[in-house]
């Protein structure tokens, strides 16, 4: 590690308590506007956590999405400057398990789940505003894919 890692990661870590509050206020805000969006589940927390601190902030489409509307949504998301990815990669597809012979089809409900998941931006500096605006261009998004609002 530098000198000037080693100096940065000491400064935020006398700014860890305040940085790690906005983190969950960011998170509180992207469940509050995410709950008008029946085509969307949040991160999932399991029943007996008592905090989380996100990464990233994943999100699943619903059962009508497929893998090809995921990556339109991600297209339209990008065409508004919004910063998203296909985030989920089964295990079973990646190169060392290919090469041993796995392939698609092999793991169906991992395949399903992976290609209805995708990261939207998470960091500090996320105001209400800004993830208003990231949620209503993923909702416009759906609609534009011809998913519409998909159950669960």
């Amino acid at each position: 590690m530098s000198d000037l890692t080693a100096a940065l990661g000491l400064a935020q870590l006398k700014r860890l308590d305040e940085i790690l509050e906005r983190r969950r206020l960011v998170d509180q805000l992207y469940n509050a506007h995410m709950q008008s969006f029946e085509g969307i589940k949040p991160p999932y927390v399991g029943p007996h956590v008592t905090e989380v601190n996100w990464l990233l902030y994943l999100v699943h489409l619903g059962t009508r999405f497929t893998r090809s509307s995921r990556d339109a949504i991600v297209d339209d998301l990008r065409a508004a400057r919004i910063e998203s990815a296909a985030y989920s990669h089964p295990l079973h597809l990646q190169r060392h398990y290919f090469e041993l012979g796995y392939r698609r089809g092999d793991f169906l409900v991992a395949e399903k789940i992976a290609d209805r998941a995708l990261v939207l931006p998470f960091h500090t500096h996320l105001t209400n505003n800004k993830i208003e605006f990231i949620v209503e261009t993923m909702k416009d998004a759906s609609v534009n894919v011809g998913a519409g609002a998909a159950i669960y």
